[in-house]
Parts: C-alpha cells; sequence; structure tokens
C-alpha cells in the first residue's frame, strides 16, 4: 500500500516525531509508515486521517501490483 503521509506531514510543518507524539507511537513507525514499510492497523489509520483532517482513503492507496491481481 502506498501513503501521502510524508508529503501531509511537510504541509503541517511537523518533524517525524512530532506526528509520532501526536499519534502515540515512536518516530521509528512513523518512518517505516513514510517508506510504505509497515502498514498502520485500522486504529491508527483512523487517527493518522482524524490528525491530518482528512479522510483514510486521501492518506492510503493500492499497489498497481494489487490492483491488477
Amino acid at each position: 500500500m502506498r501513503n501521502d503521509i510524508r508529503e501531509f506531514r511537510a504541509r503541517t510543518g511537523w518533524s517525524q516525531q512530532a506526528l509520532a507524539d501526536r499519534l502515540g507511537v515512536s518516530r521509528q513507525t512513523v518512518i517505516s509508515l513514510e517508506k510504505g514499510r509497515f502498514d498502520p492497523s485500522l486504529p491508527l489509520a483512523f487517527r493518522l486521517a482524524e490528525t491530518f483532517d482528512c479522510r483514510i482513503e486521501d492518506l492510503f492507496f493500492p499497489n498497481e501490483e494489487t490492483e491488477d491481481q
């Protein structure tokens, strides 16, 4: 799954640590999310959307390979 977390975070001017603090996760989790190495749980996806005041589908996108399969 791809995501635009880094872009949303950049718009706010928050550091990775500031976002981690708002979400109640570690900075390493934010790094992994931004690099696409980790797909969030549904509750964390909802917290991200709430934090950025957007919809989950504004943040996350299926990989193209997934759509074709």
